[in-house]
């Protein structure tokens, strides 16, 4: 269920694209445990499509935001792991073409009851609620 997305400049290589799902993936697998149910999303702009303090990048190193979807964590050690993690992985898929000494990630949490999933919240499902407090115990 956890879900991240990765808002970046365009121009890494598929393979270098590859790599960096797989190390997002595995850093969260790492703190929520819930393969296959990690999702990783990767938009791509183009430096006239973004602007810092409202100037548009055009070919400067933009910065990349990261966001994390996924239900509440109780662990500030697992949500230091997955930083760093990440942001391992960003910077070395986009050194050189991105801004990556300021990679911002943020991680929006929610509790069961605030997200749903095949149409009912995730609070009444048993194995969901289960998962969750396992994790959180």
């Amino acid at each position: 269920m956890p879900q991240f997305f990765i808002e970046a400049p365009a121009g890494i290589a598929p393979d270098a694209k590859r790599r960096l799902m797989r190390e997002v993936t595995d850093a969260i697998d790492e703190a929520y445990h819930m393969r296959p149910e990690i999702q990783v999303w990767l938009r791509e702009y183009s430096g006239d499509a973004v602007s810092y303090d409202g100037e548009l990048y055009g070919d400067e190193p933009m910065r990349i935001v990261g966001f994390l979807e996924a239900p509440e964590l109780a662990s500030t050690d697992a949500s230091r792991k997955l930083t760093s993690a990440v942001n391992e992985a960003i910077g070395t898929a986009y050194q050189g073409i991105a801004n990556t000494d300021e990679t911002l990630i943020l991680m929006n949490r929610y509790p069961l009851h605030a997200a749903g999933f095949q149409g009912r919240l995730q609070s009444d499902d048993p194995e969901a609620v289960e998962a969750i407090a396992q994790l959180n115990a």
